[in-house]
């Protein structure tokens, strides 16, 4: 090998070793950490957290379906003047 592809070969190498002693060992554990925290499923915060979200969602709802009414009783074509 001449000292061009010496010089192309580290180039390419440098990087790489990096990447496999600094990456790559951390990539890996953070993806297998990742995948069996989807395995063991929800923890009790976050079942609640989704509680919380399920509840705030529905009162949302009632809410919309109120204003929905009032809109309907004082201005009975704002469906109308929504869908142009």
């Amino acid at each position: 090998m001449g000292e061009m592809e010496v010089a192309i070969f580290s180039m390419i190498m440098a990087p790489f070793i990096l990447f496999m002693i600094f990456v790559a060992p951390i990539w890996v554990i953070l993806h297998y950490r990742g995948k069996r925290k989807l395995e063991e499923g929800m923890s009790e915060d976050d079942a609640l957290r989704v509680r919380e979200l399920v509840d705030q969602a529905e009162k949302m709802r009632e809410r919309i379906r109120n204003l929905e009414n009032l809109l309907d009783a004082e201005h009975g074509d704002w469906r109308k003047s929504q869908h142009r």
